[in-house]
């Protein structure tokens, strides 16, 4: 992606955040060639460094800017983790976006931290970390692996069973600037 690309992507989702705290209308999404194309994201909101919101899509919703359009929205509103987030809030938040790209299926002994962003599935029971995650809390990548089994509410362990499917993706991470 272009700087001007990437700034897009940001402003997108910072603007769609506004609206759906303030409850105004969605921005429009401009019509370049990235906007339009198809892909997934994750829109990731945080305050002073911790968590206050991710949603995201594998495949997205149509095109990459309707996409992070609304999970930004989701994020912002519709994490189950959090309360939504209010008015007050918003000049502390920082936006992330993750572009995402196709997963692929992946042996556990493939997993580069850092690089890849796993999915992890077993039967009824799935969970997905973004490939920042790993940098971010030094994880190695049986830690990795461990703890994406964890958020698919499945033992830590449950990488080794044969019956778990492993995924992996890659994400191009575009990050607002934090003063």
């Amino acid at each position: 992606m272009t700087e001007q690309e990437r700034s897009a992507v940001l402003s997108l989702a910072r603007l769609s955040v506004q609206a759906a705290v303030m409850g105004e209308s969605p921005p429009s999404v401009d019509q370049s060639e990235l906007m339009r194309s198809e892909g997934g994201a994750f829109v990731t909101l945080k305050i002073r460094g911790m968590l206050r919101g991710c949603i995201g899509h594998f495949n997205g919703i149509g095109s990459l800017g309707k996409t992070v359009r609304a999970m930004a929205r989701e994020a912002s509103l519709g994490d189950p983790r959090f309360m939504p987030v209010q008015p007050d809030e918003l000049k502390e938040i920082t936006v992330e976006v993750s572009v995402l790209s196709p997963m692929k299926r992946i042996s556990a002994e493939d997993v580069i931290p850092g690089t890849h962003g796993l999915y992890i599935r077993k039967g009824r029971r799935a969970g997905t970390l973004l490939p920042q995650v790993a940098s971010e809390e030094g994880w190695n990548r049986k830690q990795f692996l461990e703890h994406t089994c964890l958020k698919a509410g499945l033992p830590a362990e449950a990488w080794l069973d044969l019956e778990t499917e492993i995924y992996a993706y890659t994400a191009e991470v575009l990050r607002e600037e934090t003063s």
